[in-house]
């Protein structure tokens, strides 16, 4: 019998020793049963540019197979075409907002290690060049102490391009759709995208617009395609 405890509500997690995890070592289980349990997989039919579900949207938002918000994005001059997919692996329920909001504002780092097998799963599927995290405002990183992008791919194992800085420090989240779409550019790119595949990493997907800002930037600089990654789908 093995014990360890969840990373979120340090329950004991008593694992059974088989031959194989004595051959080829222990899962080390981060989340205890409840707890995973709490977290919603995106399942069934979704939005080919979002990964948004689909069944929770009634068809008048369904444009064929993209939803409303990415129809939105992909008529408007503008942003069409910069960013060319989203995907995501968990619905933004409850359970997931408070253990990102652990982890983003009160410095709990180690819940990154909840999700380092999927997401390195995830992004070991994907083709790209770069992976560029989404910054934070210097402000913002000095009070959280870290980048909670970087640090989901960092405990996944993977190595990060500081390629963008944040050079308009509004929070987007108390802004509707409408002022998001129309704020001047939010990022400014510091490093060499010149036919680059970049994948974006970001914590939530909300309503797109901080990472079509930033798809936007890439593509002004150069940069070949751009495509995102996210942990969750709000």
């Amino acid at each position: 019998m093995m014990n360890n405890h969840c990373l979120y509500c340090d329950a004991v997690i008593q694992e059974q020793m088989t031959w194989r995890k004595f051959l080829f070592g222990a899962s080390d289980q981060k989340l205890c049963e409840t707890c995973k349990g709490k977290l919603a997989v995106i399942t069934g039919l979704t939005c080919r540019k979002c990964s948004r579900p689909l069944a929770e949207l009634a068809s008048e938002y369904i444009h064929e197979d993209i939803c409303h918000d990415c129809f939105r994005w992909e008529v408007d001059a503008k942003w069409a075409g910069n960013l060319e997919n989203n995907a995501s692996i968990y619905q933004y329920n409850d359970f997931l907002k408070e253990l990102m909001a652990r982890y983003k504002y009160r410095g709990d780092y180690v819940l990154a290690k909840v999700f380092s097998e999927e997401v390195r799963n995830t992004l070991s599927e994907a083709s790209f060049d770069l992976l560029v995290p989404i910054p934070l405002s210097k402000e913002r990183l000095l009070e959280r102490g870290f980048n909670q992008a970087t640090g989901l791919a960092v405990e996944a194992g993977f190595e990060t391009v500081d390629a963008l800085v944040r050079v308009h420090g509004e929070k987007q989240s108390k802004k509707s759709r409408e002022e998001r779409i129309h704020l001047k550019q939010v990022f400014k790119v510091t490093e060499p995208v010149l036919d680059k595949r970049i994948l974006l990493i970001d914590d939530i997907y909300t309503t797109g617009s901080t990472l079509q800002h930033a798809a936007k930037a890439l593509v002004e600089s150069g940069a070949k395609s751009i495509s995102s990654f996210t942990l969750a789908r709000g």
